[in-house]
């Protein structure tokens, strides 16, 4: 594809408007109108488009007259001042254009000219400050911004009665680009390196946050270093020196403390975590963690060892990361424990022994079972950091876990370099639909998408939310040290961040959202953008049985994608345009697992169409088309 922007899937975002109907209109605004019904004391019935006002005219008129009318009051009433002469039929939309230009004495630049006949074709009421501003925009629109897609923007600030300020104008036309996210983060990663001067230690902070946007699955990569380490830790037959490398590993990734040993490295955490003598912890209800559950064991007393063991057995039973023969071997030591006579000693015995084999039993799942969750959103790799560090959590996971990538990245020892690469390969052998979401997910919360949502429902941790790349952008551009080049480049990213949010709309039922999420696999780059088109029911939740949902892919292989997915009563139907030749054979070989999936979640496969961009069909398409006009090309049907 040659443009770089989409089509909205809903031509306006407005609601529907009869001819019935009031337009709203706002002081000084200009529009092009006829007069359909003249009233006493000067009021008449104004036709603008498909709608109709009443106001009050500074001088009588005829009816069926045309002209352009600027708004020179709203309140109590609308009131209409003539800027021209009425307009005969046989006047072209140039020449009605050039005698508004003349009467408001507006500049004839082509920009200006460009801003008002698109209004007047969409007709659109627009003030004359808007036009001289937007005049301005056109003239320096950035690079790689086209003018029909900054002509777009403007109107829909003008529909949606948006702030017309350039940072509005900005996020709307880059927000509505679908590639070049990928080109943007690296250029203002190069910038944020090379530029001196500014905050030295926000620009680290920046530059560590696309780092990790870079590198989604550095969490899954660390997960499998852990469980790699605590199995060699646990091995008796590993190699005291190898033991040692992997205690230094944990030490400086801030896992364990640095007082650990090989003797107490286990328990050094847990040693904190216990009551003082002569207290009484009431057992809680099933907690989330491992970790959790064993700071309830190791704080019960003897009188409530029976009912704690039970709560464990049901913890363990309803774990699903564990499988069958775990939990018969966990169940076998609970056995044991409940046939001896309750005491301190023996419950510590019994929580070194708990905690020895969930050790194990975690790292196993967390090597073999990647983008594994529970249902609480937890995996083997969260429980197994939870059981060595009680006091993590699901929030400071990722930090640790990737910091242990960084470490064995930049340590020059040939056995954690070669643990590194095996890490990786293991996940990227591992990677399947489970982790693209989690690598979407990753990503769209690294940038802060939601950054508003968030704090104004107060849903997250208000420390974990500032790190984000959104608010950090924020602070970069808002500081006056920043360099030119650095804060335009931030700008340009903010504007596609908040272009996310101005372009996702709601219209009564429907609603429409646009995620844009720069992605990179293995070294790999893409760009991908999500246009998604949906209605809610009455009970404000998504309705899944219908939707169209647009994928605008830039990959390295496939470059130039567009994926049309319609559904609907459930029934999906897709449509990939993409230039490369023998497409369908790839398609045809993943049709099955396609089908196989979506029946998983309850939905039928109707068919897949590939089509290329190009003369299909004896209709000439072009590249710049929306996806439901191009046709031709091959059909798969289920």
């Amino acid at each position: 594809m040659t443009s770089t922007s989409f089509n909205p899937i809903l031509v306006n975002t407005q609601q529907t408007t009869t001819n019935n109907q009031v337009l709203a209109l706002r002081q000084d605004q200009v529009f092009h109108g006829s007069i359909k019904q003249l009233y006493p004391n000067q009021m008449a019935e104004v036709q603008v488009g498909g709608q109709k006002l009443m106001a009050k005219l500074e001088v009588p008129l005829k009816v069926g007259d045309t002209h352009f009318f600027q708004v020179t009051a709203t309140n109590p009433q609308t009131e209409l001042k003539v800027v021209t002469g009425p307009m005969s039929q046989t006047m072209t939309n140039t020449q009605q254009m050039n005698q508004l230009l003349e009467t408001m004495n507006l500049p004839k630049t082509p920009e200006m000219q460009q801003v008002l006949s698109h209004f007047m074709k969409a007709q659109l009421p627009i003030s004359k400050e808007q036009l001289l501003t937007a005049e301005s925009w056109m003239k320096n629109l950035p690079e790689g911004i086209q003018k029909q897609d900054a002509l777009q923007a403007l109107q829909r600030m003008v529909e949606l009665k948006m702030p017309f300020t350039n940072t509005v104008f900005q996020a709307l036309t880059q927000g509505a680009k679908t590639d070049g996210m990928s080109a943007n983060l690296m250029n203002l990663a190069q910038l944020l390196a090379t530029q001196t001067g500014g905050n030295e230690s926000l620009k680290n902070t920046i530059l560590q946050q696309l780092d990790q946007l870079a590198k989604p699955l550095n969490n899954e990569t660390g997960g499998v270093l852990l469980a790699k380490a605590t199995q060699l830790l646990t091995n008796p037959s590993t190699p005291l020196a190898t033991k040692l490398q992997q205690l230094a590993l944990l030490k400086e990734a801030g896992i364990l403390p640095q007082n650990t040993n090989l003797q107490n490295w286990q328990t050094v955490n847990q040693q904190r975590a216990q009551a003082p003598l002569g207290s009484s912890v009431q057992p809680s209800s099933l907690p989330i963690q491992a970790g959790q559950m064993l700071q309830q064991v190791v704080q019960t007393t003897p009188a409530q060892s029976n009912q704690m063991m039970e709560q464990v057995r049901e913890w363990i039973n309803n774990d699903r990361l564990l499988h069958t023969s775990q939990k018969e071997q966990l169940n076998q030591l609970l056995n044991r424990f409940v046939q001896i006579p309750p005491s301190k000693q023996a419950i510590h015995v019994f929580t070194n022994q708990l905690q020895e084999q969930l050790i194990k039993a975690y790292s196993e799942q967390a090597s073999s079972r990647l983008f594994t969750q529970n249902e609480q959103g937890i995996s083997a790799k969260d429980q197994l950091l939870s059981l060595i560090k009680l006091d993590s959590n699901v929030q400071i996971n990722d930090h640790l876990l990737r910091n242990l990538v960084k470490i064995a990245t930049d340590s020059p020892q040939p056995q954690l370099q070669s643990a590194l690469t095996q890490a990786e390969a293991q996940v990227q052998s591992s990677a399947d639909s489970r982790a693209m979401e989690q690598a979407i997910k990753t990503v769209l919360k690294g940038l802060g998408v939601s950054y508003e949502a968030t704090l104004a429902s107060k849903a997250g941790d208000v420390q974990a939310i500032a790190q984000q790349l959104k608010p950090q952008l924020l602070a970069l551009i808002q500081d006056m040290q920043t360099p030119t080049p650095l804060r335009e480049a931030a700008e340009i990213v903010m504007g596609r961040l908040n272009g996310m949010q101005l372009l996702s709309s709601e219209n009564g039922h429907q609603h429409q959202l646009i995620m844009q999420v720069p992605l990179e696999f293995f070294g790999k780059k893409m760009d991908a953008t999500l246009q998604w088109n949906g209605r809610m029911k009455d009970d404000g939740k998504i309705d899944a049985n219908f939707a169209r949902i647009l994928f605008y892919l830039n990959m390295e292989s496939l470059q130039q994608t567009v994926i049309d997915m319609q559904v609907q009563n459930r029934v999906v139907t897709l449509n990939v345009y993409n230039d490369l030749p023998n497409l369908e054979l790839l398609a045809s070989s993943l049709k099955a697992s396609l089908k196989n999936g979506l029946a998983d979640k309850e939905y039928i496969l109707s068919g897949v169409f590939i089509k290329p961009f190009g003369e299909q069909g004896g209709k000439t398409v072009t590249k710049d088309s929306k996806p439901d006009e191009q046709q031709g090309g091959v059909d798969i049907r289920v």
